[in-house]
């Protein structure tokens, strides 16, 4: 059933225009977190394509070094710095730099994201995984907002964050790493809206639904659900960099997200239903 309705529930993202292209993004310096792999390595190529100026932060270095060397090809200048965002040594040495690296900046996609999914009461010896989650999923943000923000006014440069569609509606069972983390980014990101559209940077949200990527891949639950790929979520990026809109939001959430907060309490026992129903088959299974 849900794969007859793919079409309608994801449907499909066009590509800018060339036009488009040229007047937004050719020539001006884009910083990309996440961008080795999935929507961040897509943004990267929609962007050189474009003809963009490129600082590119991601873990993987080979596949930094490679987009590089593509953007050279097609005359834009592209650094990299290859890091990862949770240590946070890397990322103060990375903030240090940053307002020296670049003098202005016009785009800032804040993309980078970790999605863990596991039960608090699995999680008694594993304390780190919040911690690991919330330093990329919102203290690394945060850093990298601040120290990019000089060159942001500068520019009258816009912000786009990478968020949830899952934030708007009542929590699931299983995502509290994940949530909160995504949670205090989305209201830190949220308020810097309201307070820096004074001072000329624009900050806008993207409320993306599933997309398939190697992030959301180990989750069994996902894999045969409807979803987008990284490629289309980056054209999203890109339209809501451009456009008027300050969040994305599928049409579908727009709809039904408002009905699930004012039904929260029903949401809420189906949840404790359906994992009580969950650990009973588990423990029913082990036995």
């Amino acid at each position: 059933m849900l794969r007859y309705l793919a079409p309608l529930l994801y449907p499909s993202i066009c590509s800018l225009s060339e036009k488009e292209r040229e007047r937004y993004f050719k020539g001006k310096w884009v910083v990309v977190t996440g961008a080795s792999r999935g929507i961040g390595a897509c943004l990267a190529e929609e962007l050189i394509a474009s003809k963009a100026n490129l600082l590119l932060i991601a873990r993987s270095e080979d596949r930094l070094q490679e987009l590089c060397r593509k953007a050279s090809s097609n005359g834009c200048s592209a650094i990299y710095r290859a890091l990862d965002l949770r240590n946070q040594e890397q990322l103060s040495l990375l903030c240090e730099e940053l307002p020296g690296l670049l003098p202005n900046v016009h785009f800032f996609f804040s993309n980078a994201g970790k999605s863990i999914k596991r039960k608090i009461s699995d999680s008694i010896s594993r304390a780190h995984d919040f911690d690991r989650t919330i330093s990329l999923n919102y203290t690394a943000a945060v850093h990298l907002s601040l120290a990019l923000l000089p060159a942001l006014k500068q520019s009258h440069g816009t912000i786009i964050s990478t968020s949830a569609v899952s934030l708007l509606y009542p929590f699931a069972p299983e995502w509290s790493a994940y949530h909160s983390s995504k949670g205090a980014a989305d209201i830190w990101f949220r308020t810097a809206s309201t307070e820096l559209f004074t001072e000329g940077v624009k900050v806008r949200i993207a409320y993306i639904p599933l997309v398939h990527t190697e992030m959301s891949a180990p989750n069994l639950d996902y894999r045969n659900l409807p979803g987008y790929q990284p490629e289309a979520a980056a054209r999203i990026l890109l339209r809501l960099a451009i456009g008027r809109r300050n969040r994305y939001i599928p049409w579908w959430a727009r709809l039904s997200a408002p009905l699930a907060q004012a039904f929260s309490p029903l949401v809420t026992i189906g949840y404790k239903y359906y994992f009580k129903k969950k650990r009973c088959l588990n423990t029913a299974t082990r036995l």
